[in-house]
């Protein structure tokens, strides 16, 4: 493979990658956040389900922040288009996303139960919008964006917020919710004991089966949606021009590269097996952290189905096919990827190595005898 090839195809697993540890480990956040007035019944209970991610959640946002410095640095086109045309969508997250620090903050400065109601329901919203979210944007991505180029490379968005929620973008919603309700839900099953944990369990196994019925359902939809085919371009070694090629949009597309590589089943499969096994794990109780390994190879196995469906497209345009974005024609330069390459392979692994050293050091299931001894430092 030519080397601007190879690196394209490097950042673009890359991206994959830090989507992946996106979900994964702000994943369980956002599922503990949603199962909170669920299954925390009273006021002791949902603080011990609050400090099982209190001490951990702003480094989990890391992969957050990495994820977006991605794109912004990869894939400068898609940056633009995303952050643009989803403006509203971005600042619905965001907003959603700010609601987390200051309910861990002030939600136990006062003892009144409707103060603490209050910030609980803010938690609440913090968890379960961003995963909503999240899924909705990655089905409107495999069902494209109405944006387009003009000459100039000046980006124009027609779709509207309300747009964003079709139905199929809405069934990926869900999916995203169910996926991370299950992940939230084996990581109590790790952080908890007793009741809440047996409450988590339940709450993992329906969350389970919904994700794995939903899952089946999306994909059985996607397989009648119309995908993107680049029926002409300049080349994988040409420089990033998004207006240089040809694409329409074929009905059936967008299963094309399951009918030619068979190999990528693996990931629709690991996703559903994956998930399988994480709720009869749940259901046995007897190994949560199996649990959790198994809710986070779904979320890996359901993310990349969605790239292979895509590849090579990062964002198709429902509205000029041709304005599609891809790896060959949205990177940036030859130069700038190495660079980036380097950072990342010095970076990452201490990154890596920082979490799991703080994880081991809060190893073990927070209980009611900690917080009630710790009362005033705890969240």
């Amino acid at each position: 493979m030519p080397e601007y090839e190879i690196f394209r195809v490097l950042w673009w697993a890359l991206l994959g990658v830090l989507l992946i540890g996106i979900a994964v480990m702000d994943g369980f956040d956002m599922g503990t956040a949603i199962l909170l007035p669920v299954i925390g019944r009273t006021d002791l209970q949902r603080r011990i389900i609050i400090n099982t991610i209190g001490p951990v959640w702003e480094g989990n946002q890391v992969w957050l922040i990495l994820g977006g410095g991605a794109i912004f640095a990869a894939f400068p086109p898609l940056y633009a288009v995303a952050f643009s045309g989803f403006y509203l969508a971005m600042l619905l997250l965001l907003c959603s996303l700010i609601l987390r620090p200051v309910g861990f903050k002030f939600r136990s400065k006062l003892a009144g139960t409707r103060w603490r109601n209050t910030w609980d329901g803010a938690l609440f919203v913090g968890g379960l919008v961003p995963a909503l979210v999240f899924g909705v944007a990655f089905g409107n991505v495999l069902q494209g964006v109405p944006f387009r180029f003009d000459d100039t490379l000046r980006m124009t968005y027609t779709g509207s917020f309300l747009g964003l929620f079709s139905p199929f973008a809405l069934l990926c919603g869900l999916v995203s919710v169910a996926m991370m309700v299950l992940h939230g839900a084996a990581w109590l099953a790790c952080k908890t004991e007793g009741e809440l944990r047996s409450r988590a369990r339940a709450a993992g196994t329906i969350a389970g089966v919904v994700l794995v019925v939903l899952f089946i359902l999306a994909g059985v939809w996607a397989t009648r949606l119309d995908g993107y085919v680049i029926q002409h371009f300049a080349g994988v070694e040409a420089p990033s021009n998004p207006l240089n090629k040809q694409v329409v949009s074929q009905a059936g597309a967008l299963m094309a590269n399951y009918a030619s590589e068979p190999l990528t089943f693996a990931a629709p499969l690991v996703g559903l097996l994956a998930a399988a096994a994480a709720i009869l794990l749940l259901r046995g109780g007897r190994h949560p952290r199996l649990a959790l390994v198994g809710s986070g190879l779904s979320i890996a196995g359901v993310i990349a189905t969605a790239g292979f469906a895509l590849f090579p497209f990062l964002l198709p345009s429902s509205l000029d096919p041709n304005s599609s974005l891809t790896l060959w024609d949205a990177s940036s330069s030859l130069n700038t990827l190495i660079f980036m390459t380097v950072a990342t392979v010095l970076l990452l692994p201490l990154v890596m190595i920082y979490t799991a050293w703080v994880y081991y050091v809060l190893r073990g299931p927070v209980t009611e005898e900690q917080i009630t001894r710790d009362s005033h430092t705890a969240y």
